[in-house]
């Protein structure tokens, strides 16, 4: 029955993240072929393009926001309630931008409304994110730990497949002008289905055992914001920063090289989305094989590894992907996902939910994740164009700001051992008063 449950909790995890995901990249997949185009016109193309990708930053910038609101309910209510939240805010979200219309139908309200839609999708996937995390870690075997916490991450594989095969499918299916009219509309719009599909599998679920512990022990925090900034300064900084490695370069592979791709590289929209998602589909399957590694050779040890392999890979990917053959530009893709990138991203969940006691543990490490994803993430496509602009075209710059967020990344989890031997104390110490205080009240009654 337990591993029933277990496999139960897991599916719930992978389903509604990788719905999640799809409703966000569904933005990203289309940024600089449709919303640049039809939302964000301006009398340059390069203005309209950098408007697009401020349109996908905008939505990272808002998801700390949406930690710290749902880690406070996640911390105070519940991870499962607060998944149905989450889930339905950003299917919703999403499927409204199917129905926006365009700057040329209602003019300037068309991109502000995108834009607050975006900054919806943004509240709901800063919350969604860690709580579809510890539904699989609080159930996971001490031993699994990093097996189980490396499902809900193979969600952003998922979704990105989604996402882009669909587009993949409808260029294939419609002609350009009957994509561009209503076409890019319909995955959208599908959003609606999966949601509903997500919200059927989660409804069954029961509060994980750490929160139901919370409850038992009488730990649950009042304010869990205040509490984890003030037992978990070092571990939200720390967490923050291992988050650029992963995030930042992940980007500039999935997104930002497709408007590269298409505008400067000569590749074609189509061969660029089935290129990423034959890459996504290679990394799914490599994040679980990674996970249950790591649970064999340690947390640390995998994501370093990882890191060492992006720093060194920064200036070699452009290299490959500045040939303009279509074969070479694929080829450097993969490399990146499937091989670079599974190391870093498996762990990164589990590793995040140890640093932090289980009383915070929602809000710490969503707030930890969502900060760095912010600083680091959704700008990325925006900062790679930027710095293109700034210096004629060259691809040197992208190349080194992958580097230091590889540098950043390491420093911050080389600091992370001491600061976990530091949370093991502290656990123990709130567990002791709370068994304290459950005897006292015991006393007291008779």
């Amino acid at each position: 029955m337990e591993k029933k449950l277990r496999r139960k909790v897991l599916v719930a995890s992978l389903i509604g993240s990788s719905i999640e995901w799809f409703d966000f990249f569904l933005y990203a997949a289309v940024a600089t072929i449709i919303f640049n185009t039809q939302f964000f016109v301006t009398d340059d193309p390069v203005v309209s393009t950098l408007l697009a990708y401020f349109g996908l930053a905008l939505s990272f910038f808002i998801r700390p926001f949406g930690g710290v609101i749902f880690g406070h309910i996640g911390d105070r209510v519940g991870r499962k309630k607060t998944l149905i939240i989450t889930l339905s805010l950003m299917g919703i979200a999403t499927a409204c931008i199917g129905f926006l219309p365009t700057y040329a139908q209602i003019g300037i309200a068309a991109p502000i409304l995108l834009m607050l839609l975006r900054l919806i999708q943004g509240l709901g996937i800063g919350g969604e994110w860690g709580g579809a995390l510890l539904l699989a870690t609080e159930y996971a075997p001490k031993e699994q730990r990093g097996f189980f916490g490396s499902v809900p991450q193979m969600g952003i594989t998922i979704g990105l497949v989604l996402a882009y095969t669909s587009f993949f499918i409808l260029t294939g299916l419609l002609s350009t002008e009957a994509f561009a009219a209503w076409g890019w509309r319909l995955p959208f719009i599908a959003s609606l289905f999966l949601v509903g599909f997500g919200l059927w599998i989660r409804k069954d679920l029961d509060e994980t055992p750490a929160f139901q512990e919370a409850k038992k022990t009488q730990t649950v925090q009042k304010m869990p914001l205040v509490e984890t900034f003030k037992r978990h300064p070092k571990e939200v900084l720390i967490t923050s920063c291992a988050k650029f490695v992963e995030t930042g370069p992940f980007y500039i592979f999935t997104t930002f090289i497709v408007g590269y791709g298409t505008s400067t590289l000569d590749v074609s929209f189509e061969f660029m989305m089935i290129s990423i998602v034959v890459a996504a589909l290679l990394t799914t399957i490599m994040i679980p094989v990674m996970g249950s590694l790591s649970d064999k050779v340690g947390r640390r040890k995998m994501f370093l590894f990882g890191t060492a392999a992006m720093l060194l890979y920064g200036f070699p990917y452009f290299l490959i992907v500045n040939t303009h053959e279509p074969a070479l530009v694929i080829f450097a893709t993969l490399i990146g996902l499937t091989v670079i990138w599974p190391p870093i991203t498996e762990v990164l969940g589990t590793m995040f939910s140890e640093a932090f006691s289980r009383e915070v543990r929602y809000t710490g490490v969503t707030i930890g994740y969502q900060i760095g994803a912010a600083v680091a993430g959704g700008s990325a496509p925006l900062i790679a164009q930027f710095l293109m602009n700034q210096f004629n075209g060259s691809s040197v710059p992208v190349s080194i700001y992958i580097i230091l967020t590889a540098v950043i990344s390491m420093i911050a989890v080389w600091a992370i051992k001491g600061v976990q031997a530091q949370d093991l104390e502290y656990q123990r110490d709130q567990e002791t008063k709370a068994q304290l205080k459950t005897e006292e009240q015991a006393t007291a009654n008779t």
